[in-house]
C-alpha cells in the first residue's frame, strides 16, 4: 500500500508509529552505549517468555543489529517449563518466521514448584531460582558472552521502592550487572524504555503473546501495590517518574547514610571546598522535571541507534 492510497487515519497511525519506534531504538541504543551492554563479537542471549517486554527487546535488538558499528550475533532461548497449557508451538513459529537463531529448552520445573510448594502458597521465588539456574547454564552450553532480561524502566522503579518500601534497602535493577554466580554479564537493553510505550509498540506489532499467569501462582500483592502507586504518580504528576529514574542515574553517597558507601567516620574539615559539600543553611531549589535528562554527563556514545522509523 503506498502513501496516495493510505487514509489520513492511516497516515496519522504511521506516523505515530514511526515516532514511537524511533524513540524506543534511541532509549534502547543509549542504554546499551551509556552501560557498555554490547561489544564487539558479542553473542547475546535474548530471553523471551513471550511475553511483550522480551518481543520488543528482540525486535529492537534486530533492527539495531543491522547499523550498529560493530558485530554481534544474536541467539534468542524460551524456557518452556511445561505449565498446564503452555502453547508451545507459538515462540517457535514466530522465531522460525523471522528468521532468529534460537533454542526451545524444555525443562519441567512447574512439576517440582507444585511438588515443593504448599497449595496456595505463592511460587514465584522457587520458579524463578529454577529458572535462572537452567538459564545460566544454557549460556553456558551455547557461549553467550552477555544475557539480556526485558526488564524495562518501571520494572526498575517498582523494584527500588519494592526494596524501600519492604526490605529497607536502596537498592533496585541494574541495567547491567554480574550475575550472582559471577559467570555471566546480565543485560537490560529496556532500561529507559517506558512501559507504556513498550504496550503501543507491542499492539502496533502484533506480537504473538502469551499469558503470563498460566502457572497459575498468585500475584505478587505488594509488587501490585508499587505498580499501581507508579501508574497513580505518572497520571497525577507527569514527569515524576522520569525524575525518579533520573535520580537513580545521580546518586549521592555523601548526601546519604550509608557509612560502608562513604567514610563519614574519618572526614575532616581541611578548609578546601568540595561540590559534595553540605549546604546546610541553603534552601532546596529543585528543577523543573521536565527539565531533568538521564543523558546528562554521560559519556560518547559507541552503538548508534541509527535510522528513522
Amino acid at each position: 500500500m503506498t502513501d496516495s492510497t493510505l487514509s489520513e487515519v492511516e497516515k496519522k497511525q504511521q506516523y505515530n508509529f514511526n515516532k514511537l519506534a524511533k524513540r524506543l531504538r534511541h532509549n534502547v541504543g543509549d542504554a546499551i552505549n551509556h552501560f557498555n551492554m554490547i561489544e564487539e563479537g558479542d553473542k547475546v542471549m535474548v530471553c523471551l517468555s513471550g511475553g511483550k517486554d522480551s518481543y520488543t527487546m528482540l525486535d529492537i535488538l534486530l533492527g539495531l543489529q543491522k547499523s550498529a558499528p560493530i558485530n554481534f550475533s544474536i541467539v534468542a532461548v524460551n524456557l518452556d517449563q511445561k505449565q498446564p497449557g503452555f502453547p508451545e508451538d507459538i515462540l517457535p513459529a514466530y522465531l522460525t518466521g523471522i528468521g532468529v537463531e534460537h533454542r526451545i529448552i524444555e525443562e519441567d520445573t512447574y512439576s517440582i514448584v507444585t511438588r515443593v510448594i504448599e497449595e496456595g502458597k505463592t511460587t514465584c521465588s522457587l520458579c524463578s531460582r529454577l529458572r535462572r539456574g537452567i538459564l545460566y547454564r544454557v549460556a553456558e552450553e551455547i557461549g553467550a558472552t552477555k544475557i539480556a532480561l526485558g526488564h524495562h524502566r518501571d520494572d526498575i522503579l517498582s523494584t527500588l521502592f519494592l526494596n524501600m518500601f519492604y526490605g529497607g534497602k536502596l537498592k533496585g535493577m541494574p541495567p547491567k550487572l554480574v550475575s550472582d554466580n559471577g559467570k555471566h554479564v546480565v543485560i537490560r537493553p529496556l532500561a529507559y524504555c517506558k512501559e507504556k510505550d513498550i504496550i503501543r509498540y507491542a499492539d502496533a506489532r502484533e506480537f504473538p503473546i502469551i499469558p503470563c499467569n498460566l502457572c497459575g501462582s498468585q500475584p505478587n500483592l505488594q509488587r501490585q501495590i508499587i505498580a499501581d502507586m507508579l501508574r497513580d504518580w505518572d497520571k497525577r504528576f507527569p514527569g515524576r517518574l522520569e525524575t525518579m529514574f533520573t535520580a537513580m542515574c545521580n546518586v549521592v553517597p555523601s548526601h546519604l547514610a550509608d557509612p560502608k558507601r562513604y567514610d563519614f567516620a574519618n572526614i575532616k574539615a581541611d578548609g578546601q571546598p568540595r561540590e559534595d559539600g553540605d549546604k546546610a543553611f541553603d534552601k532546596e531549589v529543585f528543577s523543573d522535571p521536565a527539565r531533568i535528562s538521564i543523558m546528562d554527563s554521560r559519556r560518547p556514545i559507541q552503538v548508534e541507534a541509527c535510522g528513522d522509523a
